[in-house]
């Protein structure tokens, strides 16, 4: 009579304390993290409420009094320029050229997923390809289109620029998102009738909306925050809240303050934007929008 040997059950599985352990770690690293990337709003933030003269010293003074002259002087209390025409200028150019890229980045991602054509790599990495050319390049070749045509100053010009700019990044976006959209649905809608505009429309957009929101974000962030365009074309009329923030720096004087004041108001429909859309946002990228 032989004995079997009983051998011993290798598992990699660990302990649940030390996967407690393990997860309380990295919520404590993610915490860290956060703060150390929230640190610099919350002192500007604090900075936009000190004056001038607190504001300069170094160190910092964190226990100077607090103040709103800052924010007066931004919306122009003490005799300045009022900034509402720059930030409606901001406002038309970033949600009127988000508007105009998801318009022609639907269609453009759904022929490249959905309905692909070919080589559909090549031409998503020709998309991703325009990028790469350095903003400053073609920096004098439209500032001489815009003013042979007499576009400079225009806000309509820049509703262009930021369209085009911001185009190839959003179909290579909601390209991946449009991927996950079930074909059999759209087969579905097609045998019932239905057209392509009306498939985009009330078939595609629905099922793709956390990736077109977070798409839109992103558009609208990149639209916001331009300046290197909006300093070159514009001039009074046209005027972009960060070509008027820059003009809150001069050689004289302090105004350190004043610049954390009117940071922290322009940031704060980029915040809103965000804050909105958080959870779609949030589900656009679990979804694999950013690769």
């Amino acid at each position: 009579m032989s004995a079997t040997a009983v051998r011993p059950v290798v598992t990699d599985a660990k302990p649940a304390p030390v996967r407690r352990r393990a997860g309380a770690g990295l919520g404590l690293v993610a915490w860290l993290v956060g703060v150390v990337f929230f640190l610099p709003i919350a002192w500007m933030a604090l900075t936009s409420f000190h004056s001038e003269a607190d504001a300069a010293t170094n160190p910092p003074s964190f226990a100077a009094s607090l103040t709103l002259d800052g924010y007066r002087e931004f919306f122009g209390a003490g005799g300045g320029a009022s900034p509402w025409p720059a930030l409606v200028n901001s406002a038309v150019a970033s949600i009127a050229s988000t508007l105009f890229v998801l318009v022609l980045a639907l269609p453009a991602a759904y022929a490249l997923s959905i309905r692909p054509v070919k080589k559909w790599t090549d031409v998503l990495f020709f998309f991703l390809s325009t990028k790469m050319l350095p903003v400053v390049a073609g920096l004098l070749p439209i500032y001489l289109f815009a003013k042979n045509t007499d576009m400079l100053d225009n806000i309509w010009l820049l509703v262009i620029l930021y369209t085009s700019m911001n185009l190839p990044i959003a179909v290579w976006m909601m390209q991946s998102f449009l991927a996950e959209v079930p074909v059999a649905i759209i087969e579905a809608a097609r045998v019932d009738g239905a057209k392509l505009p009306t498939i985009l429309v009330r078939v595609v957009a629905p099922i793709a909306l956390p990736g077109i929101a977070a798409t839109s974000l992103i558009c609208f962030i990149f639209s916001w925050n331009e300046l290197l365009f909006a300093r070159v074309l514009t001039g009074v009329v046209a005027e972009t809240a960060p070509v008027f923030l820059t003009g809150f720096i001069t050689s004289q004087g302090l105004f350190l303050a004043k610049v954390c004041a009117a940071s922290l108001v322009i940031s704060l429909p980029v915040l809103a934007a965000g804050f909105a859309a958080q959870d779609k946002l949030v589900q656009g990228l679990s979804l694999g929008a950013v690769k």
